[in-house]
């Protein structure tokens, strides 16, 4: 399997959505965690699997909570462009990946 990357500012996206759920409610910041990581193994395991946007990038929607996470395959790594929440400021991390 293809080592995970994840983008710096996409690393701060998770966290400060993790704390957020927590703060809502106590354990929902874990359940969050939880979701991104059978996100990124489901990813790791088959990442041509999901939908293909423009610029190769491709996108999971979790389960759980209204996020996608972004990402790009390449040949060494999948690249995580941004764990983004599904109906706010779209395509903010676009210029990520220029």
């Amino acid at each position: 399997m293809k080592k995970i990357i994840i983008h710096e500012d996409a690393e701060k996206e998770l966290w400060y959505a993790t704390d957020y759920y927590e703060d809502k409610v106590v354990g929902l910041g874990l359940d969050f965690e939880n979701e991104i990581q059978k996100a990124l193994i489901s990813i790791q395991e088959n990442p041509k699997r999901y939908i293909e946007t423009e610029y190769r990038v491709r996108k999971y929607l979790l389960q759980k909570f209204p996020y996608f996470v972004y990402y790009i395959e390449f040949e060494e790594y999948i690249w995580i462009v941004a764990f983004a929440h599904t109906s706010r400021k779209p395509f903010y991390w676009e210029k990520r990946i220029y």
